[in-house]
């Protein structure tokens, strides 16, 4: 079997070749043929194989690969889903459990904002979370104690405002769901910063979700159609990010186990 993992050509550290390098070395245990292919190579190239594993955010690409007849995993509307947080939002908004968020309005340059701003904090009250809709590892992501606080942030890019989850301050859980099951979870805590993140400076260790969790897990993930991710879960239950193409390689460091094998399971199962 032959398939081609789509990785970003402008994404050259350590942290991506390490898991890029593991999901190909992963793939050929299997007796898969994985060749790294990156964005810019195949924005002029046509690609030809049994499968791509789309480790990236190119969504147009995702799309046009597709059109030619390729199964892409996850899937180009899975990935835009996951990618936008005020896309995941709305597709989640009475699935699963979110804290309360307001999405900004649509501008075409850096505008005022103050009126939304101002009636967003009488609505989910302050200290609030921002967040840009484009970002990953906790990137562009602030709490915000107050309206210029708020507002320094703002640029001409989308964002969405949520109401600050006490209880959930520098803690959750990562669930990864591979074909509708938790295969594996660890929590995650960071004293120093209310994102968990382990890029900000946060911990893991294994955890075993509750039945409630795992069941909001695989409901987020069926909803917006992946075929594999990682979901973060406050501790009030709420989910707080769905990722398409989660980082697995600090899980299996603190788990022991290796989730790339069941995602080319999962594969090789929906292509035969």
């Amino acid at each position: 079997m032959n398939g081609i993992l789509v990785v970003n050509h402008f994404l050259n550290s350590n942290k991506f070749n390490e898991l890029h390098h593991h999901l190909i070395s992963s793939a050929k245990q299997m007796n898969i043929n994985l060749t790294m292919k990156t964005n810019l190579e195949l924005a002029t190239e046509r690609a030809q194989a049994d499968f791509v594993l789309f480790w990236d955010k190119d969504i147009n690409l995702a799309k046009r690969l597709e059109k030619e007849g390729l199964p892409v995993f996850n899937s180009s509307r899975a990935i835009a889903l996951c990618d936008d947080k005020a896309r995941t939002c709305i597709a989640l908004d009475g699935i699963v459990p979110q804290p309360k968020t307001l999405i900004a309005p649509k501008c075409f340059f850096k505008a005022d904002m103050s009126e939304f701003v101002t009636r967003a904090i009488d609505i989910l009250g302050l200290p609030l979370v921002f967040k840009e809709c484009f970002g990953s590892f906790g990137e562009q992501v602030h709490l915000c104690h107050s309206f210029d606080e708020i507002m320094q942030h703002i640029t001409e890019k989308p964002f969405i405002l949520q109401a600050f989850i006490t209880e959930g301050a520098g803690m959750d859980a990562r669930l990864e769901i591979v074909g509708g099951k938790c295969v594996s979870a660890v929590k995650r805590i960071n004293e120093n910063d209310f994102r968990s993140n382990v890029t900000n400076g946060g911990t893991m260790c294994p955890y075993e979700p509750t039945a409630a969790e795992i069941e909001t897990a695989v409901t987020a993930c069926n909803t917006l159609g992946l075929t594999f991710g990682g979901v973060d879960i406050l501790e009030n239950g709420m989910v707080c990010e769905v990722n398409s193409n989660a980082h697995i390689i600090n899980i299996m460091n603190c788990t022991g186990l290796d989730i790339a094998p069941i995602i080319f399971n999962e594969i090789t199962e929906k292509i035969r």
